[in-house]
Order: C-alpha cells, then sequence, then structure tokens
C-alpha cells in the first residue's frame, strides 16, 4: 500500500536548569553566586527531501524524540545545547494536529524546512540573581519546558492537473503517452495503487505536471474502496482532466460515469468538484456505433453546454491527445500560476501554555511571596525583558487569578511582590 498518511507523537527537548552554586576560592570565604545557565533543548524540524515521494519511514516507528538541554555548572559553565532532530519528509506533506486536524505546516512550495517544535530556553543560573538586597540567591531559573504534540501527516501530491475517472477508463495508458511516467498498465480494477506523476513537455516550453489519481468508485468520499485514500491527491490540482470509456467496454454509460464521478468530488470537497475540468472521451478506436448514437456527440451535447469541453482521444493509438494537451495548457495560462498551499491554522507556541499547575500566595516579613511550579514554569519560557514577554506575564497573572489572590491578601500599591528570582512592586 502507496504510504501517504501517518500519525506520530512528536516532542522537542526541555531547556537545561540553571545551576546554584557559590565561589569557593582560597582567601575567598564568601564567594558571589556563579551558577551557570542552562543548554537549549533540541528543536523538532520538519524538512524536504527530494528522494522521499511517500512516508514509509513514519508507518513503523512511531515517537520522535529531541534531546534535553544540559544542565548549567559551577563556575559560570553553561550546559550544552541539544541537537535538533530533524525529520525528513516528501514534498507535498501536510501536518496537522491529530486531535483538531488543523493545519501546522504544508512543506511545499518556498517551504522546504519549518521548526514544528522549539526546544525550551536555557534557565538562568542563580549568577543573574544576585541583588543589592539579595548577596546570596539560592535560586536558579528551571529550564523552558519541552512540547510535545501527536501530528498526522498527510501526503498531497504537486500536480497542475489532476486525471481522474473510474477505473479501466484508460488513464494509466493515457500518462504513460502524453508523460515521462511508466505507471503499470493492466486489465485490473485499482491497478494504480500509487498517485504517478508525469511531466508535459510541449514544443513550445510550455510543460505541466499531471497526477494520476486511482480510479475512483461510488461512496469512494465516504471511504468506499480505496477512493477516499487518493483523494486528497487533487487537492492542489488547478484543472482536472476527465477521462471517460465513450466505447463503454465494460458496458458502463460514459454520461453516467462523468456524473458519479462528479458526485463523489462534490461529497468529498465542493471546492474541488468545480474547478475546471476537461472531458478526454477514450477509447475512440474501440467505438462502434453501427448506425446508432454517436457517444462522443451524446457527450458533447450533454456537458459543453456547461462549459466542459469534450476531446474524443484514444491513448492506444494516440489520436486526439495533442489538442486535449494544448487545449490544458492554454486553460492552465489564465488560472493562478501559484502553487495551492495550505495556510497554518495552528500554532503550537500559541497553542501549548502550561497554566495547568498549582501555586501559593503568603506574606513573609512584608513581602508578598507567590511560589509553585506553575510560576517556575512561567518565568522559565517568558522573556521578561521584552514588552511582549512582560505583557504576557501580566496577562497569565490576571488570568490565572494571582492577581485576585494577592488583592484577597491585603496587598497595597507600592508593596514588594517576589517570584524566585524576581522581584517588583505592586502597581495596578
Amino acid at each position: 500500500m502507496f504510504a501517504d498518511r501517518a500519525k506520530i507523537f512528536i516532542r522537542s527537548g526541555k531547556g537545561g536548569d540553571g545551576h546554584v552554586s557559590f565561589r569557593r576560592e582560597l582567601y575567598v570565604p564568601n564567594g558571589g553566586p556563579d551558577g551557570g545557565d542552562g543548554g537549549r533543548g533540541g528543536d523538532v524540524i520538519f524538512e524536504v527531501d527530494e528522494g522521499l515521494n511517500t512516508l514509509q519511514d513514519y508507518r513503523h516507528r512511531r515517537k520522535f524524540t529531541a534531546k534535553d538541554g544540559e544542565q548549567g555548572g559551577k563556575r559560570r559553565c553553561h550546559g550544552k545545547d541539544a541537537e535538533d532532530i530533524v525529520l525528513k519528509v516528501p514534498e507535498g506533506t501536510v501536518i496537522k494536529e491529530a486531535e483538531s486536524g488543523k493545519v501546522i505546516a504544508d512543506m511545499s512550495g518556498d517551504n522546504r524546512r519549518q521548526v514544528i517544535l522549539k526546544g525550551g530556553k536555557g534557565g538562568l543560573g542563580n549568577q543573574h540573581f544576585a541583588t543589592a538586597t539579595m548577596q546570596v540567591p539560592k535560586y536558579a531559573q528551571p529550564g523552558q519546558p519541552s512540547q510535545e504534540l501527536w501530528v498526522n501527516l498527510e501526503l498531497k501530491v504537486i500536480a497542475d492537473v489532476g486525471l481522474v475517472g473510474f477505473p479501466n477508463v484508460g488513464k494509466s495508458t493515457f500518462l504513460s503517452r502524453v508523460t515521462n511516467a511508466q505507471p503499470k498498465i493492466a486489465n485490473y480494477h485499482f491497478t494504480t495503487l500509487n498517485p504517478n506523476l508525469g511531466v508535459v513537455d510541449l514544443p513550445d516550453g510550455r510543460g505541466f505536471v499531471i497526477a494520476d489519481i486511482p480510479g475512483l468508485i461510488e461512496g469512494a468520499s465516504e471511504g468506499v474502496g480505496l477512493g477516499h485514500e487518493f483523494l486528497r491527491h487533487i487537492e492542489r490540482t488547478k484543472l482536472m482532466i476527465h477521462v471517460v470509456d465513450a466505447a463503454g467496454t465494460e458496458g458502463r454509460d460514459p454520461v453516467d460515469d462523468i456524473y458519479k464521478i462528479n458526485a463523489e468530488l462534490m461529497a468529498y470537497n465542493p471546492e474541488i468538484a468545480n474547478r475546471p475540468q476537461v472531458i478526454a472521451a477514450n477509447k475512440i478506436d474501440a467505438i462502434y456505433t453501427d448506425g446508432g448514437e454517436d457517444p462522443i456527440q451524446r457527450l458533447k451535447a450533454e456537458f459543453e453546454p456547461k462549459g466542459c469541453k469534450v476531446f474524443p482521444i484514444s491513448g492506444v493509438t494516440g489520436q486526439g491527445l495533442k489538442e486535449l494537451l494544448y487545449y490544458v495548457s492554454d486553460q492552465l495560462k489564465d488560472l493562478d500560476a501559484s502553487p495551492i498551499v495550505f495556510e497554518q491554522e495552528y500554532f503550537p507556541e500559541d497553542e501549548l501554555i502550561y497554566v495547568d499547575l498549582p501555586y501559593t500566595v503568603e506574606k513573609e516579613e512584608g513581602v508578598y511571596v507567590v511560589e509553585g511550579p506553575k510560576i517556575e514554569k512561567m518565568l522559565g519560557y517568558t522573556n521578561l525583558d521584552s514588552e511582549k514577554g512582560f505583557a504576557f506575564f501580566q496577562k497569565f497573572l490576571k488570568d490565572t487569578g494571582i492577581l485576585d489572590e494577592l488583592e484577597a491578601a491585603g496587598i497595597q500599591e507600592g508593596d514588594t511582590v517576589r517570584m524566585y528570582g524576581l522581584q517588583f512592586d505592586y502597581y495596578k
């Protein structure tokens, strides 16, 4: 089976904790703090690999974890930063948050490499927390926590044109005739289990990419057969060539077939169903009318008034292919040339906030002390030196009820608040 989907667990590295230590030197009995900072945790990075065309590597291994940063050391020694973990995927892979289905990244177009989860920043050593009133700080900042997610990987092939149609209508034969692709061709339903890509090279340099989407059947949009596995691959195509067996070699009605396939496209994604479509009436070399109704004229009468042009072709003899390809090329010129890229909907940095841990508010010798793992983690991943970081910190104090707790404890403007190594005066 073509591996075009996978569900994996990813985790970035935790930042190394800052260190608490004091100088111990001869003739320096009361040395100052010299605890070093922790190292940065490893990022989780996705990168496009041109040599890959499936997600097979993620079928058997499901968990990918970056290493944690090293703790700080004595004598201001900085902990070692952890290495990033780089996950290689084929171009066209869309990364989605597993629970919500929201897009985190689309690895296509100009996006060749993206950090999905950032490693935690290393915590500051106690050397940073010495003040005139606190010359022996016994506190070091913890490293920023790691981030973790379950994500779904979906491969949506990159192609300008998609070939759709029922099994055995000749899509693979057509593709092998007009492109450099070499799909397997045989008279079996669902012979094509992989979306085959081929490049059409026209003499005047107007080329385009075609994706042969495996044959659909009724109910494909609901997951019947293999259709649902591959419908996602036409989500990027700008135009579709609807291949139909005009000769009805298997006793099928070509007009009815087109309506059924379009109904499946509409059920799967109405926006895709409304994209431009061209009908390739295939197998004209096998048409025998015996004085009856010409199936080509019947197709034209049914669909051309609706703006869907019909081209009689033969994938076996090559008849009509040139006219069809030049028409498709002209149509593509009038469509948006930029690739279809799925916009980011889920931002791990904003979503993965750790605010579900307890805290305490107490008054000690006239100073209001706020402690607890919630505060430690917050201080670990917030840059209070930046305006945005400080505003985020104030919002955190309000949203978690810490400000309400302080007021309930009787705090007044100008009173001092201490949160581990951070000390500030309270003002509304």
